[in-house]
This record gives structure tokens, sequence and C-alpha cells, in this order.
């Protein structure tokens, strides 16, 4: 009784915070990313999976301006804020709702670990865009590359977390086929 309570709920955890998530994502996708791209010319930090050094990071900000880097600042981290917490909340819920028909549950926690990991990267790599634009037109060299990682790494653990929920979903879906055929 207590599982199929908690079952419930959390689905419903999951496609709350994924539609709330998803919209976030889409209007970061669609507004403000797509805002910063068109006044500058050049691809966001936040949208760079592989990374970026100085000259890529100063000609971003250069081509910005004072109001672009503004906009940066007050629309897009401000979103930011709120979509690592989003999608960690989705992922999570979503691989505990998958995971409670799964018979081994390390995959459950590695997913949870990289879901976390992800969230906790994507923090990092905004801190690191305030303190890069507000540092502007100075640029530290090593804050570059701090926050150029922790873009790398919190899109390489978004890309595992993700993964490794939807092959959680599909384990618990055979392991569900397979407890119907075995009745």
């Amino acid at each position: 009784m207590r599982n199929r309570i908690l079952s419930k709920h959390i689905g419903i955890v999951a496609v709350g915070s994924g539609l709330m998530g998803a919209s976030i994502y889409l209007l970061m996708i669609n507004v403000t990313l797509a805002h910063i791209e068109a006044v500058s010319g050049h691809v966001p930090f936040d949208m760079r999976p592989f990374g970026y050094g100085p000259i890529e990071a100063a000609t971003l900000l250069e081509a910005l301006g004072v109001e672009g880097r503004a906009y940066y600042l007050s629309h897009q981290i401000a979103l930011d804020t709120l979509y690592p917490f989003m999608l960690t909340l989705t992922l999570i819920a979503t691989i505990c709702w998958f995971g409670q028909r799964m018979p081994n549950r390390k995959l459950v926690r590695f997913s949870i670990a990289f879901s976390v990991g992800s969230a906790l990267f994507d923090y990092v790599e905004n801190l690191g865009i305030v303190a890069i634009i507000w540092s502007w037109p100075e640029i530290f060299v090593p804050l570059v590359y701090a926050t150029s990682s922790a873009t790398i790494l919190k899109s390489a653990l978004t890309t595992l977390a993700v993964l490794l929920t939807l092959l959680a979903g599909l384990i618990g879906h055979v392991s569900l086929k397979q407890t119907f055929v075995h009745r």
C-alpha cells in the first residue's frame, strides 16, 4: 500500500517538475540564450558543452556590450538558477519512479549522483559566468578555465544522468513485462 502511494506521488513529482523544467529550458533556449546569441553573434557560455578559453570569453563579452552583459546577468542567470534544480528534481523523481521495479538499485544510485553532480556544476558554472562578467574588461584566465571546466562537467554529467534515467526506464519496463508474463 505504502509503495503504491509513493509510486503515485513520485510520478506526479516527476511529471510536474519535468513540465516546469522543460518550460524554463524552452524559455532559455528560445528567448534568453537566443537573445544573447543574436546580440553578440556568438554562442553563449551555457551552450558550449566542450568549453571555451579566454579568447572566446573575451570575444563574447566584448560583442555583448554593456547592455548584453547586463541582460546575461539579469535574465539568463536568473532563469538558470531555477533550471538545474528543476532538472535534478525531475531526474531524481523519474529514476526513483522507474527504479521501484528494478531488481538492482545500483543504477538508481548512479543516476541520482550524476543528477546532483550536474546541478552542482551548473551552479558553479553560473557563479563563474557572473564572476567573469563582473570582472570585465579584465579576463582572469584561471577563472575562465575553471568556469569552462564546470560547463564541460555539467554537460557530461547531465548527459550521463539522462541516459541512465532512460536506461532505468527501459529496464523497469522490461522487469514489469516479465512480472506479468510469469503470472
